[in-house]
């Protein structure tokens, strides 16, 4: 059954998030407030693979969760760019590294019963060191890790990121890492 939205106030705002309260109907039960998550941009990130050396990873902590993780390079849409221009972007600012051949691997919304965030992900046949990183602030450091290791840090619990889990196991499913 489908929603029906009366109106929507924010309750809170940044250039980052918005943060609303939704007033909603939903047949048989009633009205009620719900919150919601507005994010203005998306996010892109790449899973950044290389015959020879694997798939490229950053180590780096999350204060919110205070955890340590090893995550793929990703970030957020800038206006005017398109999801994979981020995506190329990123993991050259994160990595140093550009991916070559990029390819849409899938696009979903995390918490769609919360946010409208959407992550779209992508996948590389290849890729060339350009530079050092200059994000310098994104991780602790970066390794190339074989596909059977990535395995293993997707089943250990070493990689607890929502987007990088999802866009690894996504591709180890398919058969899309070699």
């Amino acid at each position: 059954m489908r929603w029906a939205v009366h109106g929507e106030r924010a309750i809170y705002e940044s250039d980052w998030v918005r943060l609303c309260l939704a007033d909603v109907e939903v047949p048989g039960v009633g009205r009620f407030e719900h919150h919601v998550v507005r994010l203005p941009r998306k996010a892109a990130g790449t899973v950044v693979r290389d015959p020879r050396r694997g798939v490229l990873l950053l180590w780096r902590h999350r204060f919110i969760t205070d955890t340590w993780g090893w995550e793929i390079p990703a970030g957020r849409v800038e206006a005017g760019e398109s999801p994979m221009e981020a995506a190329e972007r990123e993991a050259i600012e994160e990595t140093g590294w550009r991916p070559r051949g990029l390819s849409p691997l899938v696009t979903y919304q995390p918490s769609n019963g919360l946010s409208d965030q959407k992550f779209h992900l992508f996948l590389s046949e290849s890729a060339e060191h350009v530079s050092d990183p200059t994000d310098t602030a994104e991780s602790e450091r970066l390794e190339w890790v074989s596909t059977e290791r990535l395995s293993g840090i997707a089943r250990s619990g070493e990689m607890l990121d929502g987007l990088s889990l999802t866009a690894v196991l996504y591709a180890m499913a398919f058969g899309l890492l070699g």
